[in-house]
């Protein structure tokens, strides 16, 4: 399992990420920071581009490999034991809903198996990712990636991750790309 968390100026890293992506045994929750209008749009243009099925996450889905699961703007996700989705509309975290972070402590650890990963992107407002990176080392998780940004408007979101003294690796969007495939193999 593999969170991915974007903001500003993150579309366009998404964008070499998944270019020609392959089918990964993994699932990849993906939370963009985005206007409801764009949830459809993104959707398609991942599915497009990469080998992975993708689409907007939905209450109570069963996660399944090889999948991109997008949450729907203005609800945060939870994963409930690794195994499905929760949608829902509290308070927001960080001046945002979804939140990244609220996605990425809600990963569980089962067993030794090698089994998250977190990725926050290039651009973002405030601080959203930090505390899930940091968490997920915190239980053991996989390397998680990020990329500085030299073009985004704000680049506060993986400052805050890299100051939590967790971040494994600064990664280019090719290098998060190939770092992930590796991380979760080919299907």
């Amino acid at each position: 399992m593999v969170v991915i968390g974007s903001s500003t100026g993150g579309a366009r890293t998404l964008e070499v990420i998944f270019s020609q992506f392959p089918l990964v045994d993994a699932a990849v929750i993906l939370v963009q920071h985005m206007p409801y209008s764009m949830n459809n749009a993104l959707c398609r243009h991942i599915e497009e581009i990469s080998f992975m099925e993708t689409g907007i996450a939905e209450d109570g889905e069963a996660i399944e490999h090889g999948k991109v699961y997008v949450a729907p703007s203005d609800l945060h996700l939870k994963l409930v034991e690794n195994r499905t989705i929760s949608l829902f509309d509290d308070a927001k975290v960080q001046y945002v809903r979804p939140s990244i972070d609220v996605a990425m402590m809600s990963l569980t650890r089962r067993g030794s198996d090698r089994f998250a990963g977190g990725v926050i992107l290039s651009g973002g407002m405030g601080s959203d990712g930090a505390e899930g990176i940091r968490y997920i080392k915190s239980i053991g998780g996989g390397p998680p990636s990020r990329r500085p940004s030299g073009h985004a408007p704000s680049t506060t979101c993986p400052r805050a991750a890299f100051a939590t003294g967790r971040v494994d690796q600064m990664l280019s969007p090719e290098g998060i790309r190939e770092n992930l495939i590796r991380f979760a193999g080919i299907l």
